[in-house]
């Protein structure tokens, strides 16, 4: 697919955000942007009629074949890109007990998995988002350093989720850490809810690229509480008006220190992401879609 969508800015005051990308995590449970009765193969064609970016976190699970990816290369049209998660292994998330050194050679596999993506102008990032016990210390700071290096230019994105990283004694240092590293800032909404969640620190470590996840603000089913369906309960929530209101000024405030802002809305338990993003992009005057010769061409 070689055509392009069309990514407008009605309202002067952003222009500024000509360099705005909001989409959701994943395309298949998004029931309101999709006709009945659709089939699963066709989601990803009809998700581009409304956004221009979106997470892989299937990667998450699994390294997958090349195959995959550029099935989704196929599918989606030309300026269309993927912040793909990086696989649970690299990160400590897996229930086998890598060593450092085991999660460090995953990297080449999982990196082989995505070529398609890389070759053909569509990565916008690899997210490493690491575990509430990935705590700040020598030990995962030269991990940190290990990955960076055998990524070469790959874009690679940073997300915490052990406060330590932002107390007040090191903050300065992550984030110094990280610009010079080269990582990209991953700046999170998310609830506030003891070690395992992470303030929201509005500082671009690259001038290119800055990521903002929206994780809902769900104090109560952000942490386990014992709760069976807790991880169907952590992302349940959806953003007022207000809410959103208060990020225009601090995507004005991040606008003049990063080219590119992309924003992912992960608050997809009950089917709030592709709604709220909606609404952003609406309340910072952004229509975005297809012409209509592209949309025939989807299907």
């Amino acid at each position: 697919m070689d055509n392009s969508n069309n990514y407008i800015i009605k309202n002067d005051l952003w222009e500024r955000f000509m360099e705005i990308k909001i989409g959701v995590t994943g395309w298949g449970d998004h029931d309101s942007l999709y006709p009945e009765r659709i089939h699963s193969s066709k989601k990803l064609r009809q998700y581009c009629n409304h956004f221009p970016i979106v997470e892989i976190d299937s990667s998450y699970y699994s390294i997958m074949p090349q195959s995959n990816y550029q099935k989704w290369v196929n599918h989606t049209t030309a300026d269309f890109s993927f912040v793909v998660k990086a696989y649970g292994g690299i990160t400590g998330h897996a229930r086998q007990n890598y060593s450092k050194e085991e999660q460090i050679k995953l990297l080449k596999p999982f990196l082989d998995s995505i070529q398609p993506l890389i070759e053909n102008n569509k990565l916008k990032g690899v997210l490493f988002q690491f575990p509430p016990w990935f705590n700040c210390k020598k030990e995962n700071v030269e991990f940190l350093r290990t990955i960076k290096n055998e990524l070469s230019s790959v874009p690679a994105i940073l997300e915490f989720r052990n406060q330590s990283w932002f107390f007040p004694q090191y903050a300065d240092q992550t984030l110094s850490f990280m610009s010079e590293e080269g990582w990209i800032h991953s700046i999170c909404d998310e609830p506030q809810a003891g070690m395992g969640s992470i303030p929201t620190i509005l500082h671009p470590t690259n001038k290119e690229l800055t990521l903002i996840r929206f994780h809902g603000r769900n104090v109560y089913g952000w942490n386990h509480n014992g709760q069976e369906n807790w991880r169907e309960v952590r992302y349940l929530y959806r953003y007022n008006r207000e809410e959103l209101c208060e990020w225009v000024d601090k995507l004005e405030t991040l606008s003049r220190h990063t080219k590119e802002v992309c924003i992912l809305f992960n608050n997809n338990s009950g089917g709030d992401a592709a709604d709220n993003a909606k609404e952003l992009m609406k309340l910072l005057g952004i229509e975005f879609g297809p012409s209509s010769t592209e949309q025939l061409e989807l299907f």
